[in-house]
């Protein structure tokens, strides 16, 4: 068995030990983080030191941004940026081989700040990722993507009333482009074992997580070597009730060896 998962936690300075409880009590075998909020040589390595796990963090200055991946699997990080645009500094893109496949963690952009160009940066990005994972599946490489999408594929992945029609995770762009990825043949593991049901992964702060006010934003998408071992796939919402948490909580995905 082999476990996936992906970890929104707006900031990795002030979560770490969020990070730190949730390895030991889930002990996946990847963990993907988005959101880190600062450069490389800030993230606080030092905290992950006797748990067993590998850190490598793609950082980004100016507070905005970044990724990581944490393996207690031998892994080999082939990529720290999604192809297709050179001029695309933000960090928001790490691929490791690991375990006989590829994973991709990624922190998709929002869309709602930056006006028309904002959108178009993230309506592109989405296209680049689909140019990536289709060149992964024309390959019949094991793949999996895991992240934070920013994208809310159907009514069933929000609260109602949670969001505006024009908000750029629910615009029919957005869910057009969510569903050209789907089309290449890869498969919402969550949904794919939940259909029908009702789990968010992210909730605002304030009186949302009590209210149960949230949005499904975090997800793992599988190729169809993956998906055909899909064993389980659960929302973790634990951390989400510890003090100070993050406003999105871990997913999990397992595949059976």
């Amino acid at each position: 068995m082999v476990t996936l998962a992906t970890f929104n936690v707006n900031s990795i300075r002030r979560r770490a030990a969020h990070v730190r409880r949730f390895l030991e009590r889930k002990q996946p075998d990847l963990l993907f983080l988005q959101e880190l909020k600062c450069r490389t040589e800030e993230v606080p390595a030092l905290e992950f030191e006797g748990t067993g796990y590998r850190l490598h963090a793609v950082g980004q200055p100016g507070g905005r941004n970044g990724v990581a991946v944490l393996g207690r699997i031998p892994f080999e990080v082939v990529a720290e940026s999604l192809p297709g645009d050179p001029a695309d500094t933000q960090a928001r893109y790490v691929e490791v081989a690991a375990a006989g496949m590829r994973v991709a963690g990624i922190y998709l952009p929002n869309g709602n700040s930056g006006g028309d160009e904002g959108y178009g940066y993230k309506l592109a990005w989405m296209a680049r990722l689909r140019t990536l994972a289709a060149e992964r599946l024309d390959s019949f490489t094991p793949f999996a993507i895991l992240g934070d999408f920013n994208v809310c594929p159907t009514a069933l992945d929000l609260a109602p009333g949670a969001l505006p029609p024009t908000d750029a995770l629910v615009r029919p762009e957005t869910r057009a482009a969510w569903r050209a990825l789907e089309h290449l043949g890869l498969t919402d593991a969550l949904r794919a074992l939940h259909p029908g049901q009702r789990l968010y992964t992210y909730w605002d702060y304030g009186a949302n997580f009590d209210a149960n006010i949230g949005l499904r934003i975090d997800h793992a998408l599988l190729s169809p070597e993956l998906a055909e071992r899909l064993a389980a796939a659960e929302v973790d919402v634990a951390p989400r009730s510890e003090e100070s948490p993050s406003d999105h909580t871990p997913v999990l995905v397992e595949l059976a060896s």
